[in-house]
């Protein structure tokens, strides 16, 4: 005999009914939450995985490839040979960067620290600064290197062999540093020091004899206990011969905000978690009073920029290019923001900035979305003397080439027609700076890369944590701007050595006219690379000093004009990611050493016309 089904069966108990429809409703309610529950949890993943890998968002352990991309390029001229030769123990760097991970993924551990070359004992030749981390004050082990982890200050001898003089220099300290920013802030001929960190920031006076002393209280410049600053710049925003201070800030970071998100890297455990999980800061600028000491005018200023919305701080910080953007003589900023819109403050020439990045088209790339944007450097090229802005960006997204022409404040991303988007994409861009590698005339862009997961290879194949550099070498052209990906058959084995890079600068360590190369890395050593090549190609070096203006002359130009050719470079040391090039102006002439004239633009506006140029040799310019 069949049994009914109880939907089958008569309805004489009208109060049984209620309570069977109470349950029904009970347990769909329950199995909502659930659902909703899954379904966050479900978008938190899928939030993690899209700050890894921006592209589409399929299964990341099979990945499709990455759409072509349509690059333009000369093949006509075949890109030189410029070996490069890592140096690195044989010059005496024998550094080791400390990160403090201790096994709790923190995200500080994963954003490394930068470099400076600066001629701090003032001797003629570029000495070398290494920015130090630190342990953790709850870590179960002291650090990697089993010692406190102090900066590292080398001096050179001039034929590129460094020895370490740290102890006793006064900024021997331990502190979990990021990065450096060089210039003379007080105009007595010694070149100052100031380190940005997790935490108050220093400003190291240069004492001379290889001292410096910790001024930075007296000096107003240590910022907020509970920031994490990271790149920074000397320059003269006013215009009224001494070197004011812009500091970027990153994120609003603690160990207890950190912790309490659980980042997950799929099927691997804790991950380091994106910046768009924290709050936004605003950053520093600080006015040179003109006696040691400084003055936070950022909010006065116009350089804290906040939510539309919420109304909150908006900046997270990783770069800073200062450049004249529209040459009314005023040095303007551009701020490379990691996952949020880049900013552009244009300087108005009264002591205030106003930020137009979205107008310039700086903001976001080609699809109006901001990308992971970390190091950030800008250069005059081509045969129009077109201003670029170039940007290093997360995994997956192209390295940004913004160019401007015309003195006109209006870019746009030309990074893959010129030929450095395709090659770049891949890669996870931290360090990047313009400069002459082969002394032909034209800057070509450098590139350190390096993940931030040591294993996320096991989720996503086509990615690394230690990444090779890469050089992006600018092609003659006559009417646009072509860039070649060199290879090791141009470049060499050496230039090609994987690791986990952060911050990278340049500089002649060994006075033979090429600009030699230092890779900072997380966790590890420096790779420090001579410049080999032996083009039989001519060249001009300046050291400027300044009289009305600051003494190192940051922000002037050096204008070398040969026919209907003007080669213009800036002195700059702020290039990159938290590092510093070397103050002195080096400008490749090829293969003809005829020079018509050479001017320097000085800061103030002033030019002065160069006599006695010396060829293949360094010309000292002293401001009249």
């Amino acid at each position: 005999m069949n049994t009914p089904r109880n939907e089958d069966r008569p309805n004489n108990n009208p109060s049984a009914s209620n309570i069977a429809t109470d349950q029904v409703i009970t347990l769909a309610f329950r199995r909502s939450l659930i659902v909703i529950a899954l379904v966050a949890a479900a978008f938190s993943a899928a939030f993690i995985l899209w700050r890894l890998f921006p592209s589409p968002t399929h299964d990341p352990t099979h990945m499709p490839p990455l759409a072509k991309v349509t690059s333009r390029s000369d093949h006509t001229i075949a890109p030189p040979h410029i070996p490069f030769t890592r140096v690195t123990r044989q010059a005496g760097i024998d550094f080791i960067h400390v990160n403090g991970a201790d096994g709790e993924k923190l995200l500080p551990e994963a954003m490394g620290a930068g470099c400076a070359f600066f001629d701090f004992d003032d001797d003629g030749d570029q000495d070398l600064l290494f920015v130090n981390g630190s342990a953790w004050p709850w870590a179960k082990t002291l650090n990697q290197a089993g010692q406190h982890a102090i900066m590292a200050l080398y001096a050179n001898d001039g034929r590129g062999r460094f020895t370490n003089v740290s102890r006793g220099s006064g900024h021997d300290i331990e502190l979990h540093g990021m990065g450096a920013a060089v210039g003379d802030y007080d105009n007595d001929g010694r070149v100052d020091l100031f380190i940005t960190a997790l935490g108050a920031n220093r400003l190291f006076r240069n004492l001379g004899n290889g001292h410096f002393q910790n001024t930075t209280q007296s000096a107003n410049v240590a910022g907020d206990d509970d920031a994490w600053s990271t790149s920074a710049a000397f320059f003269d925003y006013d215009r009224d011969g001494d070197l004011d201070l812009f500091v970027c800030n990153y994120v609003q970071w603690s160990r207890e905000t950190d912790l309490a998100q659980g980042f997950q890297l799929t099927g691997v455990g804790r991950a380091y978690g994106p910046p768009v999980s924290f709050a936004g800061t605003f950053p520093y600028l600080y006015r040179n009073n003109h006696d040691g000491t400084f003055t936070d005018v950022s909010e006065a200023a116009g350089v804290r920029v906040r939510h539309p919305d919420t109304h909150e701080p908006m900046a997270k910080s990783l770069g800073v290019a200062p450049v004249d953007l529209d040459g009314d003589g005023w040095i303007d900023l551009v701020v490379a923001n990691d996952t949020v819109r880049n900013f552009v403050f244009h300087n108005r020439g009264d002591g205030t900035f106003i930020e137009v990045g979205e107008a310039a088209g700086l903001a976001y790339d080609a699809a109006g979305k901001a990308r992971g944007a970390m190091g950030i450097d800008t250069a005059r090229l081509g045969p129009d003397d077109a201003l670029a802005v170039s940007i290093g960006n997360f995994a997956n997204e192209m390295t940004a080439f913004y160019v401007s022409r015309s003195g006109t404040m209006q870019f746009t991303d030309d990074a893959a027609p010129i030929g450095v988007g395709g090659p770049s994409r891949l890669a996870l861009t931290f360090g990047l700076f313009f400069f002459d590698v082969d002394l032909d005339g034209r800057l070509d862009l450098l590139a350190a890369n390096g993940h931030l997961e040591e294993q996320i290879y096991k989720v996503q194949s086509s990615q690394h944590y230690r990444q090779p550099a890469q050089l992006f070498w600018q092609a003659p052209a006559t009417d646009r701007l072509s860039f070649v990906s060199l290879t090791t058959e141009q470049l060499g084995d050496d230039f090609f050595t994987p690791i986990v890079g952060r911050g990278a600068a340049y500089a002649d360590i060994d006075g033979d006219g090429d600009l030699d190369v230092v890779l900072t890395q997380v966790a590890g050593r420096p790779l420090l690379l001579r410049n080999d090549q032996s083009l039989g190609h001519h060249w001009l070096r300046f050291k400027l000093i300044g009289d009305e203006d600051n003494r190192d002359a940051i922000g002037a130009v050096v204008e070398v004009r040969r026919g209907t050719q003007v080669l213009r470079r800036q002195v700059m040391p702020t290039r990159g990611y938290l590092s510093q090039v070397e103050l002195p102006v080096t400008i490749g002439l090829d293969l003809d050493a005829d020079v018509d004239e050479v001017t320097v633009i000085w800061p103030n506006g002033k030019k002065q016309i160069v006599h006695d140029v010396r060829l293949d040799g360094l010309t000292v310019v002293k401001q009249p």
